[in-house]
């Protein structure tokens, strides 16, 4: 049986894990890290610390496995993570030693924060980032969690919602295809747009 349920300030190290867990487009991106936190850092955890009302979770028997964050404003919420999540997380960094190449990647990335792309902001505000561990997949748990997302955004009055993908993901790709989202294009990540 799994729950899906409103997110708890105790779900944060699950929000980790799962984020590293299927850090590698969707496959376990521990292999790649020695840092256990760096993945987790730019794709889960500051939803669940700076915006806990816009995340679910998927809890079976032994524990929390999947995850849908996400923000309705994507520009307040960069704005946000400039002024209260990365000045932290740099100074960390600036110290840390026995990074592999893809703990600097992540590094860099949250030195020099990509924006989404300008015109799909302006057209779907929100944006959402969800994973679920290979036990819950299949079942349509994340199909649950999305629709979740998309009924309290809706209600917010959210005219739309990105997000995107690696090209590699070719699950991700098939889920968000057939769960009403359109691919807008290809621009590093695959990115799509759902108008609500």
């Amino acid at each position: 049986m799994v729950a899906l349920r409103a997110y708890r300030a105790d779900d944060l190290d699950a929000l980790y894990q799962i984020c590293l867990a299927t850090g590698d487009a969707g496959a376990d991106a521990a292999p790649l890290h020695n840092d256990r936190k760096a993945v987790g850092h730019i794709y889960a955890a500051p939803y669940g610390v700076l915006e806990p009302a816009n995340v679910f979770v998927a809890e079976d028997a032994e524990g929390v496995a999947g995850y849908v964050v996400g923000t309705y404003d994507t520009s307040a919420f960069g704005a946000r993570l400039e002024r209260e999540w990365w000045p932290a997380l740099r100074r960390h960094y600036a110290q840390a030693t026995e990074l592999t190449p893809a703990d600097r990647e992540r590094v860099a990335a949250m030195n020099r924060p990509g924006d989404n792309p300008a015109d799909i902001v302006a057209q779907y505000p929100a944006h959402i980032h969800m994973n679920l561990l290979p036990r819950l997949r299949g079942q349509r748990v994340g199909t649950g969690l999305l629709q979740l997302w998309v009924d309290q955004a809706r209600a917010a009055g959210v005219s739309g919602i990105h997000l995107g993908a690696s090209p590699s993901n070719a699950g991700g790709i098939a889920f968000w295809t057939r769960s009403g989202f359109t691919p807008l294009r290809t621009q590093g990540a695959v990115w799509f747009g759902m108008e609500l």
